[in-house]
Parts: structure tokens; sequence; C-alpha cells
């Protein structure tokens, strides 16, 4: 585990440091999407990922498609359903992130909680969705 500024020198590591920057960057609009969304579907297990290709864009992961995607890899991903399973979404934002076969956890406690992140954006989910989306199409992703 690294820690600090550095960009990663191998190409396989080098996105997950963008999308901390992108997320760090974004942390307050991803809380009130990953709110919004949450209050928003029937599923209240499914989660808010960012798949990154072909381009980056929203996805909903649902539990299921978590599991199986845990039991093709051996029960590999069993820590981040932990953390998935428990979060708090009135106080934290838990995300995916999948990139060329690979995932990341984006999680985080969001200052101020995400329902008042959504309710002072004042903006409906569409825009955010597509905000966010705009923002990431910008970044080099290598």
């Amino acid at each position: 585990m690294q820690f600090g500024e550095s960009i990663p020198d191998n190409l396989e590591n080098q996105w997950r440091y963008q999308l901390d920057q992108f997320v760090d960057e974004n942390k307050q609009d991803l809380g009130a999407l990953a709110w919004g969304l949450k209050n928003e579907w029937e599923e209240e297990k499914d989660v808010l990922g960012i798949d990154l290709e072909p381009e980056p864009h929203f996805i909903r992961c649902s539990r299921q498609s978590l599991e199986e995607l845990n039991k093709k890899v051996q029960g590999k991903i069993q820590e981040i359903l932990g953390i998935i399973d428990n979060y708090n979404f009135q106080e934290e934002v838990a995300m995916i992130a999948i990139n060329k076969g690979q995932i990341k956890l984006l999680y985080y406690q969001c200052d101020p909680f995400p329902p008042i992140c959504f309710e002072e954006k004042q903006k409906s989910l569409d825009s955010l969705i597509e905000e966010l989306e705009s923002t990431m199409k910008g970044i080099n992703w290598y």
C-alpha cells in the first residue's frame, strides 16, 4: 500500500489513482447522487457503480450480480460485500468502480452527510449524473 500523492508507475494502477482524485474532488456531488439513487431504487441492497469502459458511466450494481461476481472470483470480494451490506448510507458513501476486469471499492464518510448534500445541490439526479459523467469523460484513464 502506497501513501501520498505520487502517480503509480504501472498502468494497471493509474486508473485507481485517478479515480481517487476524481472522488476527492467530487465527494459532495457523489454523495448527493448516491443518496438520491439509493432512495429511488426499490432494492435497498443495490449500490451505485462506475464503469469506466468503454467510456465512464454510472451503473446500478445489484446485490445478486455482486454475489455472482464473488463466486466467480472465489470469494475475493467478500470484504467489499460486507462493507456494502453494512455501511450507513445516511452518513457514508459506498460505490463500486470497474475497469478492465478490475474492481475498486469507493467508501468514505461524507461531510456534510449525503441527504444534506442532495438537498443543497437542488439538482435532478439526471443533471448530477450528466455533470459527473461529463467530468469523468474528460479524464485520461490511461
